[in-house]
């Protein structure tokens, strides 16, 4: 069936995110940054992610040196707290952990320290500073390679300073670092020129990732009444390019 075909087919009820698996980007531990404030906050956003089709999260919480000083330590000792509370409740679902890291100096001594949670095939999430291109991008993405990282950059279309300049998405996508978009972008929840970027980024085959993003229940109610049933969802997914299921 073609995407056309789909889209016809899904537009009332939104696309079956079992398709995609897995989820690689979330905020679901409790307490430790701005995603999930409570053990029973963590539960109802998984219950949520499960309800769309899920069957496996990486949960990437935030490490940001001036304000989310999260360590794997810290990381890992909450994953095994949700998933006593998942088996408690008897919730079948596949839970790792990796971390959303912030490209700044700190980042730059981690890598260098090796010491950094990955997920899948030795992949590193991170984002980048929403004001201005950090001067160190290429500096810090050539090191991960170096120690055998596999660098995936965080929802390149929220990147505003990067909207007129679209020839920088294809350079960085060239030296090897994989995109992972946001679900929530494709609803425009972020802005009409991310949406537009997004789009534009899926239209060109430079989209490896869709991820939730999710850090709490509006966002759950957003994909649900919403990003799934957006045409360039289906498009992603169509295009053969996502790697969520190999994750």
């Amino acid at each position: 069936m073609g995407w056309l075909s789909n889209i016809l087919r899904n537009s009332r009820s939104g696309i079956d995110l079992s398709i995609l698996k897995t989820d690689m980007h979330s905020h679901l531990i409790p307490g430790i940054d701005d995603g999930a404030t409570s053990l029973e906050n963590s539960i109802e956003l998984i219950k949520g992610l499960k309800d769309l089709g899920y069957s496996k999260l990486i949960t990437t919480p935030h490490i940001m040196s001036d304000f989310y000083k999260n360590t794997p330590e810290i990381i890992l000792g909450g994953l095994e707290l949700v998933r006593a509370e998942l088996k408690k409740q008897q919730i079948e679902i596949e839970i790792e952990a990796a971390a959303e890291y912030y490209c700044d100096h700190s980042f730059e001594k981690l890598i260098e320290q090796k010491n950094l949670l990955t997920f899948a095939s030795n992949y590193v999430l991170f984002e980048l500073s929403y004001l201005n291109p950090p001067e160190i991008f290429e500096t810090v993405t050539f090191k991960l390679q170096m120690e055998g990282y596999k660098p995936v950059l965080a929802h390149p279309e929220r990147y505003p300073y990067w909207f007129q300049s679209f020839e920088k998405f294809r350079e960085i996508r060239d030296k090897g670092i994989l995109f992972q978009v946001n679900l929530g972008s494709l609803s425009g929840h972020y802005g009409a020129g991310t949406k537009r970027t997004a789009e534009r980024l899926i239209d060109e085959g430079l989209v490896d990732i869709i991820g939730t993003d999710t850090h709490k229940i509006s966002h759950i109610d957003l994909f649900k009444t919403k990003a799934i049933k957006e045409n360039y969802l289906q498009k992603a997914i169509d295009s053969g390019r996502l790697l969520n299921t190999s994750l």
